[in-house]
C-alpha cells in the first residue's frame, strides 16, 4: 500500500488524483489531505478517503464536519506538520504559487518522491531543490503534462545525446485574437481554456502563456538543459504533449487526449504503469496535428522566460512573485491583461539577482518582489 499526501487536494489536480486513488484502493492510499480555505470540500474528501490528518493552509479552526479521528493542522506551516504526522511515501504537491514550496522542500530533505504539479517550487528555487534531490536521491516525478511526456521520453538516456526538446502549447484562448483587443479582455473570457480545465491561476497562465514561460524554467532544471536547447511550439491540438530531438537526428514524442489524470496516474504509481479504463486516443480522430511558432509580440513572456534564465539566481523567485500579484490583480478587474506581463517584466529586470544559497534567500525576493508589482500595479490603477 503507498501511502499519498495529496497537497491542493481541492483543485483539479488534487481532485483528478483523489478519482485515480479512490479507484486503486488495494494499493493506493491517502494519508493526508490539504486546501487552502475549502473547508467544505475537504471534510467531505475525509470522510470518503478517512486521511490520518488533513490541513488548511488558511489558519482556519478546526472544521466541525471533519470526521472524528481524523487529526488537524492548519496555517502555512501546518503543511510541514501534516507531513510529519502522516509519513507518506510519496507527496503529490498540486498547491498553487510560492505556497507550495516549504512542500517541496521538506519531501526532498528527507528523500521521498515528490509529484511535482507545483511548477513554482523549480522556478523559485530549481539550484536549492536540484541540488537537495542529489544530495538524498530523491526522485522528482514531474505531474505537468509536458514534463512528465520529456521524463518519460528520456528514459534511460544521457543528457548528453540530447539536443533539443520541445515544450507544446495550445496558446491559449487568444491565439488568434487581433493584437490591438488585447487591451479589453475580460477575466470571463482569459478563464475560457480550449483544452483543458485547470484553476484560475493556471487557466490566466496559459492565455498570457506565462505558463509556459515558468515551464521553460522547469525544464531547464529538471533536465539539465541549455536555454538553447528549450523550444515552445504552438499546438492547439493539445495532443503531443512534448518531444525530444536526440542528437541523432531521432525525435520521441508522448502523444494523448488532453486528460491530467494520465501524468498524475504515472507518478503515483510510477515506476510501474497502471492499467487506467478511459477514452484513449485515437489516431484516425486527430489526424491533423498542427505546430507553429509563437508570435513574441502576442506572447511577451516567453523571451521573458530566457531572459530570467540569463539573470539567473533568485530572478526565478522574483518571475513568480510578480506574476501572482498581477494575475490576482488582473482577475480582480483592477489591470488590463497585457499589465500582467508588462508588469511582471519590469519587476524582474529591476531586480538584481542574488544566488540561491537557501529558502530564505528566495523568500526575500518573493516579498520585495510581491511590493515591487504592487507598487507598479497602483502606479498604472
Amino acid at each position: 500500500m503507498k501511502r499519498i499526501a495529496v497537497l491542493g487536494s481541492t483543485g483539479s489536480v488534487g481532485q483528478s488524483a483523489l478519482r485515480l486513488i479512490d479507484e486503486r484502493r488495494d494499493r493506493l492510499a491517502a494519508v493526508l489531505l490539504s486546501a487552502h480555505s475549502a473547508a467544505d470540500s475537504l471534510c467531505a474528501q475525509a470522510a470518503r478517503f478517512g486521511p490520518e490528518v488533513v490541513c488548511l493552509s488558511s489558519g482556519a479552526d478546526r472544521p466541525p464536519d471533519l470526521p472524528p479521528g481524523v487529526g488537524y493542522e492548519s496555517g502555512p506551516e501546518g503543511i510541514v506538520a501534516a507531513l510529519e504526522a502522516s509519513r507518506p511515501d510519496l507527496v503529490l504537491n498540486a498547491i498553487t504559487g510560492a505556497a507550495g514550496l516549504p512542500a517541496s522542500e521538506w519531501t526532498l530533505r528527507r528523500g521521498l518522491p515528490l509529484a511535482l504539479a507545483n511548477k513554482e517550487s523549480l522556478v523559485m528555487a530549481g539550484p536549492y531543490l536540484m541540488e537537495l534531490s542529489r544530495d538524498t536521491g530523491a526522485a522528482i516525478l514531474p505531474v505537468d503534462s509536458e514534463h512528465c511526456a520529456i521524463f518519460q521520453c528520456l528514459h534511460r538516456e544521457a543528457p548528453e545525446r540530447v539536443r533539443k526538446i520541445y515544450l507544446t502549447g495550445s496558446g491559449g484562448p487568444f491565439r488568434t485574437r487581433p493584437l490591438d483587443q488585447f487591451a479589453d479582455i475580460t477575466p470571463e473570457q482569459a478563464l475560457r481554456h480550449p483544452t483543458w480545465d485547470m484553476g484560475p491561476r493556471i487557466t490566466i497562465g496559459s492565455a498570457t502563456m506565462m505558463n509556459k514561460a515558468f515551464e521553460v524554467l522547469e525544464a531547464h532544471w529538471l533536465f539539465g538543459l541549455a536555454a538553447e536547447q528549450i523550444e515552445v511550439l504552438i499546438h492547439p491540438q493539445s495532443i503531443v504533449h512534448s518531444m525530444v530531438e536526440f542528437v541523432d537526428g531521432n525525435i520521441l514524442a508522448q502523444l494523448g487526449v488532453p486528460d491530467m489524470r494520465v501524468p498524475i496516474l504515472y507518478c503515483l504509481t510510477y515506476p510501474e504503469r497502471t492499467p487506467f479504463e478511459f477514452a484513449p486516443f485515437d489516431p484516425v480522430r486527430f489526424a491533423q496535428l498542427t505546430f507553429e511558432r509563437p508570435d513574441p509580440r502576442r506572447f511577451p513572456s516567453l523571451p521573458l522566460a530566457y531572459e530570467t534564465l540569463a539573470r539567473g539566481g533568485t530572478a526565478g523567485a522574483v518571475l513568480n512573485a510578480a506574476d501572482e500579484v498581477m494575475t490576482a490583480r488582473f482577475l480582480a478587474g483592477a489591470v488590463p491583461f497585457p499589465a500582467i506581463t508588462d508588469v511582471v517584466a519590469e519587476v524582474v529586470r529591476e531586480h538584481r539577482p542574488q544566488t540561491v544559497r537557501d529558502l530564505e534567500s528566495v523568500h526575500a525576493a518573493d516579498r520585495a518582489a510581491r511590493d515591487a508589482a504592487q507598487r507598479l500595479a497602483d502606479a498604472q490603477a
